[in-house]
């Protein structure tokens, strides 16, 4: 069982926490966490380009001329590709770029990358998160005791005074237990994480 140092906002210890294996403690699959974040990528995708093809642009049903006699080249359509104003050959389209991950191989990916980042000692955990008000600097002066500089802060609940303090630091995501992902976390160098949020995390994927 992987064990962790509990530290405060000042970076220094207060105790120590004993983490899930079923959760921190896994067999990293490199392959599962490739796929999450392609899949995770693929799926913000919009995929709403579009463009005209001849048979969609209006106008060109009359031929420009007759085939033959006039020296000019034999036209069907003033809508062709080659004409200005006309359709696009093999013009984009809409359509969808989801990539569907099981349930199963989701929440693996999942526990892959929060065991790399314990594995790293990139897995920071904080007795609590508690600021007075919105200061960017109060979340700055944080983050320098803790030596970090690109990570990814995971709280238990919702903490406003956090996420908009922490909105301006470049490097630096906000995110609640429920939305963590594959692609954030490796992403970041760091999590950062309240013990509460750890307790979440192993209540929702133990």
């Amino acid at each position: 069982m992987a064990t962790v140092s509990v530290l405060n906002m000042e970076g220094k210890e207060v105790e120590k926490l004993d983490l899930n294996d079923n959760i921190f403690g896994v067999e990293i699959n490199e392959h599962l966490v490739h796929l999450a974040v392609v899949s995770q990528l693929a799926n913000n995708r919009q995929g709403t380009q579009k463009a005209k093809t001849r048979s969609e642009v209006r106008g060109g049903g009359r031929k420009p001329w007759r085939q033959k006699g006039t020296g000019h080249a034999r036209q069907g359509s003033i809508r062709a590709p080659q004409w200005a104003g006309g359709g696009v050959v093999f013009a984009p389209t809409p359509r969808d770029y989801t990539k569907k991950l099981n349930k199963k191989e989701r929440r693996l990916a999942l526990k892959s990358a929060l065991t790399s980042r314990v594995q790293a000692d990139k897995f920071i955990v904080i007795d609590e998160f508690k600021f007075d008000d919105v200061k960017t600097k109060n979340v700055q002066a944080m983050l320098n005791s803790l030596n970090v500089k690109k990570a990814l802060v995971v709280m238990g609940d919702k903490n406003n005074n956090l996420i908009l303090g922490a909105k301006n630091i470049p490097g630096i995501k906000t995110s609640l237990t429920s939305t963590i992902n594959v692609y954030d976390i490796m992403k970041y160098d760091t999590v950062v994480v309240s013990k509460d949020a750890v307790a979440n995390i192993e209540e929702v994927y133990a």
